[in-house]
Parts: C-alpha cells; structure tokens; sequence
C-alpha cells in the first residue's frame, strides 16, 4: 500500500500507528517525525507565510475572498508517487491542505483513482475517531484502537492530577490563538482545559475558534493567559508578543501582572488534532498548573512569559 498524508496530524497517526513506512509522500507541513521530511513534499502555500500575524492574516483573506484555495496541491507529484490512499481533511481551508484541494489536483487524473480519506477533528472524539479511520484505510483496525485506549489513559492520568489540585472556582483561561487580529482557541482546546479542571472563557467545545477584541479580553480579565497562534513556533510567537505587550490594556490585564502568561508553540501542538495531543494536555497542565507538574516541555512546547 502506497499512503500519501497532506495533513500534519495525519503523518504523525501513520507513525503511531507502526505505518510510517507505507508512506510515500507529504504536505509542505508535515515535520513530525523526524524522519518524514525526507519524503516527497507535494504541498505549498499560495501566499508568503513570512511577516507578522496581521501580514499573513491579510494575505490569507485576500485569497479566500477571491474564492480560491490557501494551498496548491502538485498534481503531477500525485500521479507520480500513484498513491493508493490520500489523507486529507475538511476541517478547515486556512489550517490544512483541503478535500476541494485535492479533488481538484485529481481532476484529470489518468487510471485508478486513489481512496482519498477525509478527516473531520472539531472537538476531541472527532480526533480519536479520525485516528480509527486512518487505521481502517491503513489495514490495521486493531493498532487504531489500541493506540486510542493508550491515548485516552495517558490523558486521563494528566486530567486526574490536575483536577485535585484546581482551584474553586475554576481558573479562568484565555487561549489567544491569532495575535493580529486577536483570535481564541475553539474546537478541541476548550475541551482539554476542561479536563484540567479550567474554564475556556471565549473559545466553544467542537466550535471554529472565535474572533475577539482587546476590549473583550480586558472584560473577561483571565486569570491565565496562553498565547498560542495557529501554525507559529515558539520563536515566531515570542517574536510577535510586542505586538499584544505595546497595548497599555494588556498591562492591565490580573494574567499579566500576576505573571501567568505564557506561549505554546501551536504549530507542533495545540493545532493539531493526531496522537500528540497528549503532549498538548501536558504543556496546558505544566503552564496553567507550573506549582504541581514538573516542566518536561518547558523550551521545547512552551515557554513562560
């Protein structure tokens, strides 16, 4: 079996699931393992991905309101490679290479026509379901649940200690997930601080991420705050905390002058939705809860600020 995967999340359950040697081609995005980068890349973005938040936010909406795609798929790399299975999503066009991108790379396509598998994470179950539908595309049923079942407890395990030492009431968390503009975390996210025993104060479980004002954040006044932009590195996130720090509101804010801020890399973690997020729990748990958990991410996942 040939296994094409245009989507971060989806290469990395092929690699959990013991299939990574299946593989046989890749997104511009996909960096995890270590080990996939040496594969064909067969996706690329339609504008620059460098520059500020608010840059990249207006090149973004430029495209879309013309209705095109975000991405370009090499349709003649797909012919090539002659990929039995094509992992894509429907989730969303901004974050990831798409269903509509793909069918039109195979529009013209000569010969058999691969199994092109779908995926559709918006809230956690959407996520475990997704790693059993890669798992049946794949062969191997029984690895998907397994590898869910190992999932789940490892998750339970961090939830558990969180949730014995959480305050009453609830810490209040705003998950900033786009600096310009300002953008919460919806979908997964409020759902694993949930787990931990913290409340989402903008951000709806299974809900595309809402937009939000500075004023909003100044109303809500979290009480931690984490500073996650889609597709950003920790190095790029730092880079763009000016941004939010020069606004005399931020100043105010109890997160910022009770120092409970911090950034967490959203490119390798909090944006996407495959067997990591259980290192996702963990670096939410280590920065909401720094007193309790050790920090085994610090550096790497996310940095205090």
């Amino acid at each position: 079996m040939r296994v094409l995967s245009l989507i971060a999340s989806s290469t990395e359950t092929v690699a959990a699931l013991g299939c990574e040697h299946l593989l046989v081609g890749r997104s511009h995005e996909c960096d995890y393992p270590l080990s996939v980068r040496a594969l064909p890349q067969c996706t690329e973005p339609k504008f620059v991905a460098d520059g500020t938040s608010y840059e990249i936010d207006q090149r973004v909406k430029a495209i879309l309101q013309e209705g095109l795609s975000v991405y370009r798929v090499f349709a003649p790399a797909l012919r090539e490679l002659k990929p039995d299975v094509i992992l894509t999503q429907t989730q969303c066009e901004v974050c990831a290479v798409s269903l509509r991108d793909v069918e039109a790379a195979l529009h013209e396509w000569t010969g058999r026509r691969p199994q092109i598998v779908s995926l559709h994470p918006n809230c956690l179950a959407d996520i475990f379901v997704d790693i059993g539908t890669v798992a049946q595309a794949l062969g191997v049923p029984d690895r998907g649940r397994q590898l869910v079942v190992e999932l789940k407890s490892r998750m339970a395990e961090t939830a558990d200690r969180a949730r014995t030492v959480a305050p009453k009431p609830a810490p209040k968390v705003a998950v900033i997930e786009w600096i310009a503009p300002l953008m919460a975390a919806g979908n997964w996210i409020p759902e694993l601080l949930s787990m931990l025993g913290a409340v989402s104060i903008f951000g709806q479980p299974g809900v595309h991420s809402p937009w939000m004002s500075m004023d909003e954040l100044v109303a809500a006044d979290p009480d931690v705050i984490l500073v996650s932009p889609c597709g950003f590195d920790l190095a790029k996130t730092e880079s763009e905390m000016p941004i939010l720090e020069a606004d005399p509101r931020w100043k105010s804010l109890r997160a910022v002058t009770q120092g409970r801020v911090a950034l967490i890399d959203g490119n390798q973690f909090m944006n996407r939705p495959g067997p990591r997020i259980v290192e996702t729990l963990q670096i939410l748990a280590e920065a909401i809860f720094p007193q309790v958990f050790s920090p085994q991410h610090l550096g790497k996942g996310w940095l205090p600020r």
